[in-house]
């Protein structure tokens, strides 16, 4: 009995090491990977970008103390989005999950969920998502909730919303980012503080989906950027910080680590959508990671609309969800003072041209505005704070 059992043990080693070693590693890899793909299904998406805009030339002359060209030079940003008094997260919010749900076509009461995130949420205390729900029509049956953590607080949501999805929690969920975004007047963030919301609905429905959402990774430190502390109208930034330990070390590193995750290279995606602070942090970003300027040709909204927080990397992604082809992958990553990062693998299927034609499209908020002086717009910043 011995015996044979030392020489079963022999053939086995033997077969074994006929094989190559690393075409066992390969296949333990990719095991993994399909355990980790999550299949989420974007079923509709859309963005809201209010008509008021400010020219940087504007502030600049109204502030007396910066150079226009200078300004527009250091921060690539030509203009930016601005509310209307009557407009606030709230009611952006309301504008774009319409948008998503007109995509998505399907009953309003059948979404579970329901989470935004802002920075500039109108009340301390009484959550933004259920006034918007209850714009939107939708029942009472579904749990809500209000995220912050500052700019990515849009994909902490989404990424709470997949998690319910995937957990079979809920059939359809919601998930914005918003933000009527403030800043100290005549401080430098007066130049790049945008306005504007976008609306991620998923699901998983197969023949509803536009894409799904595949991977996701986060990576999340205690690096002191910016903040804003309670009665406070406005944020505090530490410059020293926003630029290498915090945007970029946070943006490149958790993409980095997420190609790494899934055995992806950047030349395997079609689109590319980094969180926009300004238009020059990207780019150096993209630089860094070898993304081209081809890649991110959709995604990169900053000069004409400014940092919408929260909102800012979801409009990259409805923007590029709107022109994207089936069967194209799309790689995005976003940044929160405070400070982290949360970065997407996603792909869309032969469902999205469809998709696309159900709504109003981000570029046609973008193409409409109406051009406001400083005082209008201090104005109105004024009576959102």
């Amino acid at each position: 009995m011995r015996r044979i059992k030392f020489i079963s043990n022999i053939n086995k080693r033997t077969r074994t090491s006929r094989q190559p070693l690393y075409i066992s590693k390969r296949r333990k890899t990719v095991n993994k990977m399909d355990q980790q793909k999550l299949n989420i299904g974007i079923i509709g998406f859309g963005g809201y970008i209010p008509q008021y805009r400010i020219k940087t030339e504007e502030i600049a002359a109204a502030t007396n103390n910066h150079d226009a060209a200078t300004i527009v030079n250091s921060l690539l940003i030509e203009e930016k989005a601005v509310p209307n008094k009557d407009e606030d997260t709230i009611t952006i919010s309301v504008q774009s999950a319409k948008n998503a749900v007109e995509r998505a076509n399907i009953n309003k009461n059948d979404i579970g969920a329901i989470y935004i995130g802002s920075e500039s949420h109108p009340y301390a205390v009484k959550p933004s998502s259920t006034i918007v729900a209850q714009a939107l029509g939708m029942s009472n049956q579904f749990t809500t909730a209000d995220t912050q953590f500052a700019c990515k607080a849009g994909t902490a949501s989404l990424q709470i919303v997949a998690a319910l999805v995937k957990a079979g929690m809920i059939k359809y969920g919601l998930a914005i980012g918003s933000d009527t975004a403030q800043s100290k007047p005549g401080d430098f963030l007066e130049f790049s503080a945008g306005c504007g919301s976008a609306a991620i609905l998923l699901g998983n429905n197969e023949q509803e989906t536009a894409a799904f959402i595949q991977y996701t990774h986060s990576i999340t430190s205690n690096t002191p950027d910016f903040w804003r502390r309670q009665n406070q109208n406005h944020p505090e930034h530490a410059g020293r910080f926003t630029g290498e330990p915090a945007y970029f070390h946070h943006i490149i590193t958790t993409t980095t680590k997420l190609l790494e995750k899934t055995d992806h290279k950047i030349t395997d995606f079609q689109h590319v959508i980094l969180h926009q602070p300004n238009g020059k942090f990207p780019l150096v970003a993209a630089k860094k990671l070898n993304i081209t300027n081809q890649q991110l040709k959709y995604g990169m909204l900053v000069n004409k609309i400014g940092n919408c927080y929260a909102a800012s990397a979801l409009l990259g992604l409805v923007n590029v969800l709107e022109h994207a082809l089936p069967n194209e992958k799309i790689l995005l990553t976003s940044y929160g003072s405070g400070a982290g990062s949360d970065s997407f693998i996603i792909e869309t299927t032969e469902q999205i041209t469809e998709k696309q034609k159900k709504a109003k499209l981000l570029k046609e908020y973008i193409a409409k505005k109406e051009y406001i002086n400083y005082n209008q717009y201090r104005k109105a910043m004024e009576q959102i704070v």
